[in-house]
C-alpha cells in the first residue's frame, strides 16, 4: 500500500518558500504547523496500524486536521496577497 504523507508542504507545495518564510516569521502560523505536523503524525499511525477501536478518535484527528489546514491556508492566502502589493 503507498503511503500518502499529508504534511503541510505536500499539501501546498506551491507555497512551499512562503510556508518557511512564515514558520520563521510568524509565531501563531509556526505554532498551527507544530499542531499540524502532530495531528498528521497520530492519524497515519493510526491509518497504518489500523487500530479498529479508534475510528471515531481517527475522525475526530482528521477533522481537527482539516481545521488546522484551513487555517493555515487563510494565512497563506492572506500573506501571498500581501506580497503582491
Amino acid at each position: 500500500m503507498t503511503e500518502i504523507h499529508h504534511d503541510i508542504h505536500h499539501e501546498f507545495p506551491e507555497h512551499r518558500e512562503l510556508i518557511i518564510k512564515l514558520k520563521g516569521s510568524n509565531a501563531h502560523f509556526h505554532k498551527l504547523a507544530e499542531e499540524y505536523g502532530k495531528v498528521t503524525h497520530e492519524v497515519e499511525k493510526l491509518e497504518r496500524d489500523g487500530n479498529a477501536d479508534s475510528d471515531t478518535y481517527l475522525e475526530d484527528l482528521k477533522k481537527k486536521r482539516l481545521h488546522l489546514k484551513d487555517q493555515l491556508f487563510h494565512i497563506i492566502n492572506e500573506n501571498k496577497s500581501a506580497s503582491r502589493h
